[in-house]
């Protein structure tokens, strides 16, 4: 045999080495399930009605209660999830990477485009409420932190929670100060906020509706022309999500995330976190309804008091979720799948529920209450419970992960 030099790895490989953490795959399952409870009210709803229920939706007891319930144990924290998982699976990978002999920062910045691209498709052609263009721009600056340990992490975190407040009070300051109206430019932004989180005249929120309800290239059309620039996002929400990934690969590196702490740690975290967390936002919601929903008091919650709420609720249900796991039991494979496929079934929950609600397809939008939009949520889990195991067992990957893979393998297989 000929001696020369050893092949380069395979990125395939390098992202398969070793065994799955089966504790990441089963909180990504979980995340992507959950955050459809946040997320309905965005496909079926005008805009302002994610962040207010006076905006859309009813104003019937069980829609109200709907909204409650779902600002006391949701929002906020499956996104939560969803970014922590985003930084710890960005460690994860940079470390196999580099352990292979690989450029795990090239490989990363790499994924990151990939994402964005995908995510530039999925906000124009499917969904405004994408999050994968901005997870990809704030993963490119969470490489920077990847070095520090997870203490130095936990801080710089809080560091940029801290920032994330700081930013959203000006806002809420811009807000309070416009409400007197008495310039043409304070009446400007007033209107500009009740269109993001009060209650506007239904006559603004007509052509939204109109377009939802039309041709797939006349809500195209309305995207292209409305959508938020990711860029924008960027600054506006970028400290906040940043903050999250960076504590997820704190999380990692101290063991929590892959279940190596004693099960009375996690004991303590679920109970502090969730407790506190559901109790914040309980009130939160509680003040926002003695408000008679004023935009100011939502702006509040939505842009400041609910940062910090959020990464602890964060943490305390993914305590929660790892002291529920069970290897090999069928609830736990069946979520644990789900969450192996979390990047197709992410799409695939957006493309279902905007053949529902879009005039491509059913045409409901703006036509159900917020309490039975909740009718679809046992059937949507059901199919990712159902369909992402067998996939997996007879193709290996979801068809999402596969095609982000294929593009990012792109150059560092080809022959040398």
């Amino acid at each position: 045999m000929v001696d020369g030099p050893a092949p380069a790895p395979s990125l395939l490989t390098v992202a398969e080495k070793g065994e799955r953490l089966v504790t990441l795959d089963v909180l990504r399952g979980v995340a992507v399930m959950a955050i459809l409870l946040a997320n309905l009210p965005g496909f079926a709803f005008p805009d302002p009605a994610y962040s207010n229920p006076m905006a859309w939706g009813g104003t019937r007891p069980i829609d109200l209660g709907a909204w409650f319930l779902t600002e006391t144990f949701v929002n906020g924290r499956m996104r939560g999830l969803f970014s922590l998982l985003f930084g710890a699976s960005t460690l994860l990978i940079l470390q196999r990477a580099d352990a292979a002999g690989l450029n795990g920062a090239s490989i990363h910045l790499r994924r990151m485009a990939v994402l964005f691209l995908f995510g530039l498709v999925h906000l124009t052609f499917i969904w405004p409420g994408d999050i994968l263009t901005h997870y990809a721009l704030v993963g490119v600056i969470a490489l920077g932190f990847v070095g520090l340990s997870a203490r130095a992490l936990c801080w710089t975190a809080i560091a940029m929670a801290g920032l994330s407040m700081a930013m959203g009070w000006l806002e809420c300051f811009g807000l309070f100060a416009a409400a007197a109206r008495d310039t043409p430019q304070s009446v400007a932004l007033w209107d500009l906020y009740q269109l993001a989180f009060g209650t506007p005249d239904p006559a603004r929120l007509a052509p939204e509706i109109a377009a939802m309800r039309g041709s797939w290239a006349a809500s195209t059309a309305y995207r292209l022309a409305n959508n938020g620039n990711p860029l924008f996002d960027l600054i506006q929400i970028g400290p906040d999500t940043l903050s999250a990934m960076l504590l997820g690969m704190a999380a990692l590196k101290s063991g929590f995330l892959t279940g190596q702490w004693p099960r009375r740690r996690y004991r303590r975290w679920a109970a502090f976190g969730i407790t506190l967390s559901c109790a914040a936002y309980a009130a939160m919601a509680s003040a926002v309804m003695a408000s008679g929903y004023d935009v100011r008091a939502v702006a509040l919650v939505e842009l400041f008091l609910n940062v910090p709420f959020r990464l602890i609720g964060t943490l305390g249900y993914a305590a929660l979720i790892l002291l529920l796991l069970r290897p090999g039991g069928w609830w736990t494979v069946r979520i644990a799948a789900a969450g192996r496929m979390a990047f197709t079934n992410y799409l695939a929950t957006s493309i279902v529920m905007t053949l529902i609600f879009y005039g491509h397809g059913l045409g409901q939008f703006a036509h159900w209450t917020r309490a039975s939009l909740y009718l679809l949520v046992a059937p949507m889990w059901g199919l990712m419970l159902l369909w992402s195991k067998p996939w997996l067992d007879h193709f290996g990957q979801g068809p999402l992960e596969r095609s982000w893979r294929a593009g990012v393998r792109a150059g560092f297989d080809r022959p040398r």
